[in-house]
């Protein structure tokens, strides 16, 4: 299975919420602008039978197929206000709803449009977003490039770290890992896992230690051995933030007397699921490790995949990948009109 097709299905929650939405909208007969109640045991739209009973309401199969007699809405004030309020429900937030909505607007407006064609519509205007965004991880000819991963707890960013490890090796550089959370046991567990599976080495401490003194040890060694690259762990606890912005500026300063220009990288791993609070997570993470870009995870778990738009729009940080399950291959590159198309639950050209 492609990752586009397995993104699709994936994100399943995401797209059926903002197509329910979207059918309340245009139908002629009823438009509620807010999304129904989810509706856990209703079909999928693909699994609607090609033929309609007798009694169907007229057009309905055409909602479903894209024919040319599906219901319309004149796309004016009132649909655009509407069209907004669908859209923050599905998570991109105000201010990206809003811009979303008046782009739409442009040479579409007084236009009676379709759902078909106000999903190709968004799945274009969203992917023009995230466009400038979409860069996957920077590789550099400093050996070692060192990857500091940061994140609150739960976001995925061991899971992440051993997926990127393995990808990076399967590629054919070499990599350590520096499990530099060392107030979770589980988390060193888990990249020893990850290293054991790919091949790489996982550099430890005894639990409560010193994470920055870890950093320095794990960096020296990779310098020793030629590395080229050192993915190095943290912890993520934003209840206390005072302790966390002293731990990540003591890490910060052990590896610059190393190398005065790491980390090369640093990355916020986020869980689709916090929905708007992402945002917040960027913005004192930002002023916590100066985040140089972002990998989403979890997107097959939640309706809230409108959030990422969100991100886009408001902080222009690179998206480097997104995941959508546990195995290996399951985090990707991101690419800006599979994951509009995903969104919106429309086809690509390819």
């Amino acid at each position: 299975m492609s990752f586009f097709k397995k993104l699709k299905e994936r994100m399943f929650k995401s797209s059926s919420r903002l197509d329910e939405g979207l059918e309340a909208l245009v139908d002629d007969t009823a438009a509620p602008a807010s999304l129904p109640d989810p509706q856990p045991d209703a079909p999928a739209a693909a699994d609607v039978p090609r033929s309609a009973p007798a009694d169907a309401k007229p057009g309905l199969l055409g909602r479903f197929l894209g024919r040319p007699d599906a219901p319309r809405r004149e796309l004016d004030d009132a649909m655009l206000e509407a069209l907004e309020d669908v859209l923050i429900q599905a998570d991109m937030g105000v201010e990206t709803a809003m811009r979303v909505t008046a782009n739409l607007a442009e040479g579409n407006f007084g236009r009676k449009l379709s759902v078909p064609e106000i999903k190709a519509l968004l799945a274009d205007e969203i992917a023009r977003i995230m466009d400038p965004v979409a860069r996957p991880l920077p590789l550099y000819p400093a050996r070692p490039q060192v990857v500091l991963v940061v994140g609150v707890n739960g976001a995925g960013k061991t899971t992440t770290i051993g997926k990127l490890a393995s990808q990076l090796r399967g590629a054919g550089k070499s990599v350590m890992i520096a499990a530099g959370d060392t107030f979770r046991a589980a988390a060193v567990e888990q990249l020893q896992v990850w290293g054991e599976r790919a091949g790489v080495p996982v550099l430890t401490a005894p639990e409560g230690s010193d994470p920055a003194s870890l950093a320095y040890d794990a960096l020296s060694r990779a310098k020793a051995e030629g590395i080229d690259l050192l993915m190095i762990d943290t912890a993520g606890r934003l209840q206390n933030r005072a302790d966390l912005m002293e731990e990540l500026a003591k890490i910060l300063r052990v590896l610059r007397k190393l190398d005065p220009d790491a980390p090369h990288n640093t990355l916020l791993v986020l869980d689709a699921t916090t929905g708007q609070n992402a945002l917040n997570q960027v913005e004192i993470f930002q002023k916590l490790a100066n985040v140089s870009g972002l990998v989403m995870t979890k997107l097959d778990g939640t309706a809230r995949g409108g959030v990422l738009v969100a991100l886009a729009d408001r902080f222009g940080l690179p998206i480097h990948a997104i995941g959508v399950g546990e195995q290996i291959d399951d985090l990707q590159p991101f690419d800006p009109v599979e994951f509009a198309a995903a969104l919106v639950g429309t086809q690509t050209e390819s």
